[in-house]
């Protein structure tokens, strides 16, 4: 038997925390990833002016009048707090001005020199002082004791008293990169920072010692009460961009701070340490068992075995027989681990046990077969598996329990879509109105919109911004005095508008919407001269590419986003996208799903999404009774949609290769809610399959069929728009189009609505006077459904034209 051992304490703490605390002595998810933090070394010590580490007070003050262009007033008041400086510094022990530096009460760092300049009863402030001998090389200071200091603009004097080509070339490159006018200022800052920090020049600084800058800096806040360890910002991400843009790095380097912070996918070894495990032979043999399952799962698959065998099997296990030494559990172990797992961690009953029993189950009959194969490697672990075969009695039932919960919160939701899709298309809608007015109108002047007064408000921030760039617009609402950012609540109005709308429209999954790029897009267009828009899958759960024709409200959001990306005349920028799944980085691409966070531009993450869609649903929550204590998933979306195509007669079959289903079963999972309208259509198309399709009906089509086919798209041209009905179904409703779900009203039509329902009215008031009681329920349903249809197009004709830029096609030329 394998033997126990007991050299990893069962703390329940991951090895992703103890390399942070060891690290930085706080947990943080900013760990190093493939590169390890190390200090810069210098090649060269950095002398911009010499020598100075024991020249005279003198000399060194003369020095400092010669840097920089200022008034003659301000380069008189910066030498003479040097001097002070100086003479501080002479009254500690050191031949070097380092040495003395090093005795103070102000290197160890805790101290700031101004507060220490009135103590002490200094005439001038210590501060200025400081910067210029540490701009000077003359004394170089830890990160605690710079972090100590307040340096408004310490990047400027710094950066003129270096005489450094390459700091020159770095601070034109972060002028010219494209980012905010404060994120060029915290780029110049952190390197200039590091610079006399580590006491390197820029040639020294490599992507490891940037890592530490970054790990230090975190550390020195947090010791100095600067901020807690979750809420300090990872210095040098700004610097990172420009650096890598510039070549400073190798070229496997990654792009970004983020990118190289993040630490990628786990070896099987890591993830099953993340659970502490006491018997090491256990342990390994998970490790065994884990690494053949490898070939045939994915990562995220992986790590989930890994967490059920390490986590939930074999931890829980320890937890009750400490001396357990092989995976041969007496009844009573098995009871108490069977009752362990009903409960979670915070004591709320778990509901999916059969995922757990199901992998341990696995884990014992996959011994038994390698054990056959391999003697040797497997035999002496082969014991009876503990799961009798009626553990998982039942497995159906639970499973259709399952399925009525999900049918269940699908009635649920589906009456709230309309509502929340038309609050988050007011909001934006008005978002987007206040800012375009806002923007036209000045400083201090006020205007009124949707009866609500507002005035453009320029604040003094602003002001120091406007100096280097366009400042964002501000009003101040005048009923309640708030002042509204509306540059960015039409940011935040736009993506939980555009998010939701593709979500309810295509019914894709969340990280489909995340990964949706420009080359998603694709258009057909028919020998009319109609183009189709379609938008191309990419492989997701299934590993199967679909394609989802666009209805013109998806066609018009993705046109938005499209657009938003491209307004400036540029294409839509490349990024890479973080599988959270994987552990991976994407190639770049022209994501749609993508936005400018601080300095980076970042694919939005599907937590970033669902967070959205809570926020909406919890601020509908106030007003709407039906949005308190329920809200909405990006998969709510998807089986609604699902619903709403089979009950509105699309066969089965062809919803199922909308959603990507690879078995029609799944897609009647998804429509449960209208089991009897699924089995009809279903039924019915299997008997029209059998009735007119001959066995090769899977030949190429003939020039007839393709006519056919083709004609088939005019023939759903009526009077007031067109039709959705599919190819190869008749018209369900008698052409009854008024009525009919399938009909898209052009907004060029609505004054014949108008006239339809005059008529209408008309008919009712006759049916009234005659007693046609039969008749006037009807024509009731006729004139809802049309004052819904005008709705419907009065709010498509409202939303604003989008202009995509593409070009006509290029006639050619006669010559040729």
């Amino acid at each position: 038997m394998p033997e126990t051992t007991t050299s990893l304490p069962a703390t329940g703490r991951t090895r992703r925390h103890e390399y942070a605390d060891k690290e930085l002595s706080f947990p943080s998810r900013f760990i190093s990833g493939s590169l390890e933090a190390a200090p810069a070394l210098a090649a060269t010590l950095p002398q911009p002016h010499g020598d100075l580490s024991t020249a005279s007070a003198q000399s060194i003050a003369e020095v400092v009048r010669g840097i920089g262009q200022m008034s003659a007033n301000t380069r008189s008041k910066r030498v003479q707090v040097t001097r002070t400086m100086l003479d501080y510094l002479s009254d500690f022990p050191g031949a070097t001005w380092q040495e003395r530096w090093d005795a103070c009460p102000i290197a160890p760092g805790g101290v700031n020199s101004s507060d220490l300049s009135q103590e002490l009863g200094f005439g001038r402030d210590l501060n200025t002082g400081l910067r210029s001998l540490i701009c000077l090389r003359v004394i170089q200071p830890s990160l605690r004791a710079f972090r100590s200091q307040t340096f408004p603009s310490f990047a400027t004097p710094f950066h003129e008293a270096q005489n450094d080509p390459l700091l020159d070339a770095f601070h034109d490159r972060v002028q010219a990169h494209d980012m905010s006018w404060q994120h060029k200022r915290n780029a110049l800052n952190d390197i200039c920072a590091l610079l006399a920090v580590q006491g390197v020049s820029l040639s020294d600084v490599t992507p490891a010692a940037m890592l530490h800058h970054g790990h230090e800096s975190r550390r020195a806040a947090v010791a100095l009460g600067l901020g807690e360890a979750r809420k300090v910002v990872f210095p040098g991400i700004c610097a990172w961009n420009v650096l890598h843009a510039m070549g400073h790095f190798p070229l496997d380097t990654p792009t970004t701070l983020r990118a190289a912070l993040t630490r990628g996918q786990l070896s099987v070894e890591d993830l099953i340490d993340r659970y502490p495990i006491r018997n090491q032979g256990i342990r390994q043999l998970l490790i065994d068992y884990c690494s053949r399952r490898m070939v045939e799962t994915d990562y995220a698959t992986l790590s989930h075995i890994c967490y059920l065998l390490g986590s939930m099997f074999w931890r829980k296990v320890e937890q009750i027989n400490p001396d357990q030494a092989d995976l041969r559990l007496t009844s009573e172990t098995y009871a108490a681990w069977r009752q362990a797992i009903t409960v979670r961690d915070d004591g709320k009953p778990r509901r999916q046990q059969d995922d757990i029993i199901i992998t341990v189950r696995s884990l014992y009959l996959d011994l038994h077969t390698w054990a056959a194969q391999e003697p040797e490697r497997w035999a002496r672990w082969v014991v009876p598996c503990p799961i009798p075969p009626g553990e998982l009695r039942g497995l159906g039932k639970r499973r259709r329990r399952h399925d009525e919960r999900t049918a269940d919160r699908t009635r649920q939701r589906q009456p709230l879509l309309p509502v929340l899709a038309e609050h988050v298309e007011n909001r934006y809608d008005h978002a987007r109105r206040l800012l375009e007015q806002a923007t036209s109108t000045p400083d201090g002047v006020s205007f009124v919109l949707d009866s609500r007064t507002y005035r453009r408000t320029v604040t003094e921030s602003d002001r120091k911004i406007a100096r280097h760039e366009t400042p964002p617009i501000k009003v101040t609402d005048e009923a309640t005095g708030r002042l509204i950012h509306i540059t960015t609540d039409e940011e935040t109005a736009f993506w939980d508008w555009a998010s939701i709308e593709v979500l309810r429209h295509s019914g894709i999954r969340i990280e489909e919407l995340c990964e949706l790029s420009h080359l998603n897009i694709r258009q057909y267009q028919r020998p009319s001269g109609e183009v189709v828009g379609l938008l191309v899958i990419a492989p997701s759960k299934t590993d199967r590419e679909r394609v989802i024709p666009m209805s013109p409200d998806l066609f018009h959001v993705i046109a938005c986003l499209i657009r938003r990306h491209t307004r400036d005349g540029q294409p839509i920028p490349l990024v890479s996208r973080y599988d959270p799944h994987d552990k991976l980085w994407s190639t770049p691409l022209p994501f749609l799903f993508q936005r400018r966070i601080g300095a980076n531009r970042e694919v939005i993450g599907t937590n970033t999404v669902l967070n959205m869609i809570r926020r909406r649903c919890e601020a509908l929550g106030e007003t709407h009774p039906g949005f308190r204590d329920l809200h909405f998933t990006p998969h709510d979306f998807r089986r609604i949609f699902a619903t709403e195509l089979v009950n509105s007669g699309l066969p089965i079959h062809i919803g199922a290769a909308l959603l990507g289903h690879l078995n029609i079963q799944t897609t009647r999972g998804y429509v449960a809610v209208f089991d009897e309208d699924v089995i009809r259509h279903y039924v019915t198309h299997l008997d029209n399959r059998r009735k007119i399709r001959p066995s090769d009906e899977y030949r190429p089509a003939s020039p007839e069929e393709w006519d056919e086919f083709t004609e088939h798209f005019d023939k759903r041209k009526v009077e007031l728009g067109s039709c959705g009905r599919p190819y190869g179904t008749p018209c369900q409703h008698e052409h009854a189009c008024i009525r009919c779900p399938m009909l898209h009203v052009n907004p060029k039509m609505l004054a014949r609505l108008d006239e339809l329902e005059k008529d209408l009215l008309a008919r009712r008031d006759r049916a009234e006077r005659e007693g046609w009681a039969g008749e006037i329920e009807g024509l009731n349903l006729t004139l809802a459904l049309l004052r819904s249809k005008r709705d419907e197009s009065q709010r498509m004709a409202r939303r604003p034209a989008v202009d995509l830029g593409i070009p006509a096609r290029r006639r050619p030329k006669e010559s040729e």
